[in-house]
């Protein structure tokens, strides 16, 4: 009887590659890096108006507890 050796030799085992990064890869990734860029920069802009009504809403209210009910 013949035995038939069924484990995988080594040299029939092909090496996982990487894949490459090609011309679309490269400009998706660009595109997404400008698209955060941007989002970050309308993030700051939404913050710092958040902060000026904010600061405007305190000194209004510091305004009507200064004033004093006779003037």
């Amino acid at each position: 009887m013949t035995v038939r050796n069924t484990a995988k030799r080594a040299d029939n085992i092909k090496p996982a590659r990487k894949p490459a990064i090609d011309g679309d890869v490269r400009a998706e990734n660009a595109r997404l890096r400008a698209e955060l860029a941007t989002a970050q920069q309308r993030i700051a802009e939404l913050e710092q108006r958040t902060a000026d009504a904010l600061n405007r809403i305190d000194w209004a209210l510091d305004s009507l507890h200064n004033h004093s009910p006779g003037e």
